[in-house]
């Protein structure tokens, strides 16, 4: 399989020698072992990607000369953004990998009445900076020609009403036990905010205040999942439903 490197700056021409930051030139040669002279692509996340040749420059450094252009997409039909509540720390990058893997373009980390914080709005920039290279790389791993953005902590309440308040009409699911089940609802038209409780579940002044605002309560089944694994399940459920299976 070609090797894939996100490169968010480069110049789409061919016969451009595009330098790959540092993290991806250092992957490439400690732990891919590439050579001078092997194919790769690149991509920038504005759309399709480009193959090119590996150079290197010295040292640690590398980069690649464009060749040709593929304008293909790998993006689900629709756009669909994961509020996630915070878990643990590697069931959290779990959570962010397999949700760029599976198609979503945004992911919101949420904290609710029963989230463990672990200090999580106090670092929130480190934190942020982290998952946001989970999703680079899980991108570049599975394909995809755009890097879903994964946003500062919020709370949950302050993010809820500021997302219904900037578009009333969104379509906005709560994953949550007895909802109505995913199968029953048509396909959103242009996008959609899946919400995912934390380990302890939805309190019931969430479940209340969800309610108030119009938010529709769905189900993903008789089972009782982990949190990590709902929005996981949502998002396969999706393509087969309305996607690409």
């Amino acid at each position: 399989m070609v090797a894939r490197f996100f490169v968010p700056d480069l110049v789409p021409e061919a016969g451009a020698q595009v330098p790959l930051p540092p993290a991806a030139a250092h992957h490439a040669l400690r732990v891919l072992r590439l050579r001078a002279g092997e194919q790769v692509v690149v991509f920038d996340g504005r759309g399709g990607e480009w193959r090119g040749v590996l150079e290197v420059a010295g040292g640690d450094a590398a980069r690649v000369r464009l060749e040709t252009f593929d304008p293909v997409s790998r993006e689900l039909p629709f756009s669909v953004t994961v509020g996630q509540a915070l878990l643990p720390a590697e069931r959290m990058d779990w959570a962010i990998q397999k949700a760029v893997e599976l198609g979503a373009a945004r992911i919101v980390p949420l904290l609710t009445a029963r989230t463990q914080t672990g200090g999580a709005l106090e670092r929130g920039a480190r934190k942020q900076a982290h998952w946001q290279q989970v999703a680079v790389a899980a991108a570049q791993q599975c394909g995809r020609t755009a890097v879903p953005e994964v946003t500062l902590p919020r709370r949950w309440r302050d993010w809820i009403e500021e997302a219904r308040g900037a578009r009333p009409e969104a379509c906005l699911w709560l994953l949550a036990p007895g909802g109505v089940a995913l199968s029953r609802l048509p396909a959103p038209e242009r996008s959609v905010t899946v919400l995912v409780g934390p380990e302890g579940g939805w309190s019931e002044e969430e479940l209340d205040e969800a309610g108030r605002l119009g938010i529709e309560r769905i189900g993903l089944g008789p089972r009782v999942l982990r949190s990590e694994t709902a929005a996981a399940a949502a998002l396969a459920m999706m393509q087969a439903l309305w996607g690409e299976c």
